[in-house]
């Protein structure tokens, strides 16, 4: 299972039992409108942090990749042009 899911699941999770909690505590309807109101901002600010935190490892893991593949592509060149080199 990958990083992304388990993240977007455990947030799930915690914002649905939080919700509940507070639907069934012992409070005015005003009241407990504005608690998940302010409960939804927090979970909300929470999962886009944590969704950028990801989008952010993956760009630095693809621009990784990249480089490793770049620098292969060259060593490769360099390899083709020495047997040519060789040959000649």
């Amino acid at each position: 299972m990958s990083l992304g899911k388990i993240v977007l699941g455990t947030l799930t999770g915690l914002a649905v039992g939080a919700m509940l909690g507070v639907l069934f505590a012992p409070d005015k309807g005003s009241n407990t409108r504005k608690k998940i109101s302010k409960k939804r901002d927090e979970y909300a600010d929470n999962l886009k942090e944590k969704f950028d935190e990801f989008v952010d490892k993956v760009s630095a893991k693809a621009e990784e990749f990249n480089e490793t593949v770049e620098q292969e592509i060259e060593d490769v060149k360099g390899q083709v042009k020495e047997k040519f080199k060789a040959k000649a």
